[in-house]
């Protein structure tokens, strides 16, 4: 089963928008780490405010702790800093997308220890940084989505 990892997620709506993302794909979402904010805090419950009972939550102390509690999972981490685009990667149904901090991204020793498993949405105005969180996780969920034929259930 596909899953989403947000590592210490700051901006509340993100999440909230995230995780009624995930609830309406059934994708279970894994919050690692310190958010910032509380989870029912309003503007995340504002975001998904209707789709909370439907959003399979979990809950880590770090990665290592992700890591111990998905042991059959391949670990796929979204970078702005690699250079294979999300298009290019050949999804499985157990994989987690990791998607870390919407200021810092991961950790630059993650990515360098995963390189390999690093992947990017392309973006055609070299001007614009990266995307919005919430965006980038729907770009990417729904292509794994259809790579593993989830919708043809």
């Amino acid at each position: 089963m596909l899953q989403v990892a947000l590592v210490e997620p700051e901006i509340p709506p993100n999440t909230g928008n995230i995780a009624r993302l995930c609830a309406a794909t059934r994708v279970p979402l894994h919050i690692v780490g310190a958010t910032g904010f509380r989870l029912d805090d309003r503007a995340v419950r504002r975001a998904g405010l209707d789709y909370w009972p439907e959003v399979e939550l979990h809950r880590h102390r770090d990665l290592e702790a992700l890591k111990a509690a998905l042991l059959n999972t391949r670990f796929i981490y979204l970078t702005t800093k690699a250079e294979r685009a999300y298009t290019d990667w050949s999804f499985q149904s157990n994989d987690c997308l990791i998607f870390g901090r919407e200021t810092r991204g991961l950790p630059e020793e993650l990515l360098s220890a995963n390189w390999d498993r690093c992947i990017t949405i392309p973006m055609l105005n070299p001007k614009v940084r990266s995307l919005n969180l919430a965006t980038a996780v729907a770009i990417v969920l729904y292509e794994a989505l259809r790579q593993t034929s989830a919708f043809n259930h």
